[in-house]
C-alpha cells in the first residue's frame, strides 16, 4: 500500500471531498484507511461505569476506501506515488516533483 500511518492525505471523492487529514490507521485487508476528521459518523454508546464511560451519542471517524484518498506531497500538493530503490531501501517518490516522501520497509 502506498499510504502509511501519519501520512497527510486529501479526500478526492465522496461527501468529504477536498478535506485533508492525517492517517490514523491503515486497514490493508479491507483496502481502507482511517483519516482524522474525515467521514465522521455518530455512534450510540452504552454507559459503562466500570470503564468510566458515559452513555450517549458519540462521534468518531469511519474508514474510507483507499481509492478515495490521495497522498499529499509537502511541496506540490496531492500526488500519485512512485517507488524507487536507494541502496537497500525502497523509497516512496512523488510523481510530480520527484521528491522522496518517506522510507518504506522492504
Amino acid at each position: 500500500m502506498n499510504i502509511q500511518r501519519n501520512d497527510t492525505v486529501e479526500v478526492i471523492a465522496g461527501g468529504d471531498k477536498g478535506k485533508r487529514g492525517r492517517v490514523l490507521r491503515v486497514i490493508p485487508d479491507e483496502n481502507r484507511v482511517l483519516v482524522e476528521h474525515v467521514h465522521v459518523v455518530k455512534k450510540n454508546v452504552r454507559p459503562n461505569p466500570q470503564k468510566n464511560i458515559k452513555g450517549g451519542i458519540a462521534e468518531q471517524e469511519a474508514p474510507v476506501h483507499i481509492s478515495n484518498v490521495m497522498l499529499v506531497c509537502s511541496s506540490c500538493g496531492p500526488t500519485r506515488v512512485g517507488h524507487k530503490f536507494e541502496g537497500d531501501t525502497k523509497v516512496r517518490v512523488c510523481k510530480k516533483c520527484g521528491q522522496t516522501l518517506a522510507a518504506k520497509k522492504k
